[in-house]
């Protein structure tokens, strides 16, 4: 018991509980379907932020390109959906039937080798994570070894996200083209498209969220955590002491990649198609932004600016569909400038101790207040301290004559 209550005080859990509450129990009582809906869109976003954290906060690897790596694990799983909505039965009206409808409309008449896997639900679940990994450690094995780091890094992986943009649009037959696979309707048999599904696909969203941030958590507290944070500040000094800094760094960046695969699945399942809008050079800046507002050393704080970003974002669009990316761009600047912490420094630097300075002041009163309720009911005089008086003596021997 000791153990546990232990662990529960310890810094970022009790955060991590506030989190869960709010995420399930408060959001699904006061939110219509609809909305629901869009907030684990947002949350798919979270993963990203969260990775980030990891990457950005504690190991000081800026990434301008994780929209790749969210794309690709959507891909992954939008490409099993489309499969099992375009069996012959459905497609029968096709020239070839039993392939996606994009397929036939351009022109392809049998299954591509690449997309034959993928008609396995464990196969795909699986790449929803190795795809992005496995992208992710050949562009950080090449980067990083050659010690390609820091606004160099940042480019040449915004320019990874142009590439794969300008490969999807461009190979329509193979990717949908510019629309993506869309028409997604069923996974293994179960129908996403009605309530209760999407509900279900809410809540299995924000448990994976959470115990990502759990496993993050750790690995933040682990050895492993400690050497980003040494590297980020004196990583020549951690190479000096013989660690292979390179691959440390390439495994912080897997592990961000994997968590931008997963949000991107789940992005997919919520919304219902996936496409090369969300792989590009703004949606990966928007990720960024996500965790630059919830501040980038706080993986609960990811979370709150994914929420934050997402739903100005939402409500500025649909209340000034001519001015919103004007007042994105604003509320980005104001709360940088405002707060270069993110909101996790804000609230490190001025509720926290607020709410300290507040909680030691009520023990204090509340024995002053025992104590008069205790002088009251004996009938005894309040105690009050002894005062010195005119020619007294002040000190230790306060109260006796000079």
């Amino acid at each position: 018991m000791n153990t546990l209550s232990l662990w529960i005080r310890r810094p970022g859990v009790g955060s991590v509980a506030l989190l869960a509450l709010l995420l399930l129990v408060l959001l699904p009582v006061t939110l219509d379907v609809f909305r629901l809906n869009l907030v684990g869109k947002y949350l798919a976003y979270a993963f990203v932020a969260v990775g980030l954290v990891i990457l950005w906060g504690w190991g000081g690897i800026l990434s301008l390109g994780q929209g790749v790596f969210f794309g690709l694990g959507g891909y992954a799983m939008a490409m099993f959906l489309k499969l099992e909505a375009s069996d012959p039965e459905s497609t029968k009206i096709q020239s070839t039937p039993g392939i996606p409808d994009f397929m036939d409309w351009n022109q392809v008449t049998s299954l591509p080798w690449f997309w034959q896997p993928f008609e396995s639900l464990p196969f795909a679940l699986v790449a929803v994570v190795l795809v992005p990994v496995a992208l992710a450690f050949v562009l950080g094995y090449a980067m990083f070894k050659r010690r390609v780091g820091g606004v160099y890094f940042a480019i040449i992986t915004q320019a990874v996200a142009l590439i794969l943009t300008v490969l999807i649009i461009g190979q329509q037959g193979y990717t949908g083209g510019v629309n993506g696979i869309t028409d997604l309707k069923t996974l293994a048999g179960w129908d996403i498209r009605t309530d209760a599904a999407k509900v279900t696909l809410y809540y299995v969203c924000a448990g994976l969220l959470l115990g990502c941030i759990v496993l993050c958590l750790w690995i933040q507290r682990s050895k492993f955590g400690t050497l980003l944070l040494a590297m980020r500040d004196r990583e020549d000094r951690v190479r000096f002491s013989g660690y292979d800094v390179a691959m440390f760094k390439v495994a912080a960046f897997c592990l961000a990649a994997a968590l931008a695969g997963i949000g991107g699945a789940l992005f997919t399942l919520q919304v219902g198609f996936m496409s090369p809008s969300f792989v590009g050079i703004v949606p990966s800046i928007e990720m960024v932004i996500c965790a630059a507002v919830g501040g980038r050393m706080s993986l609960v704080g990811a979370v709150y600016g994914s929420l934050l970003v997402n739903a100005g974002k939402t409500l500025f669009s649909e209340t000034f569909p001519d001015l919103w990316l004007f007042l994105m761009a604003a509320l980005f600047i104001g709360v940088t400038m405002a707060f270069p912490n993110g909101l996790a420094g804000l609230i490190a630097s001025h509720v926290k101790p607020w709410w300290q300075r507040r909680h030691a002041a009520v023990p204090k009163a509340t024995h002053s207040e025992a104590a008069a309720r205790i002088d009251a009911a004996s009938g005894r005089p309040a105690a009050t301290a002894p005062t010195a008086t005119a020619g007294s003596v002040a000190g230790p021997l306060g109260g006796l004559k000079a």
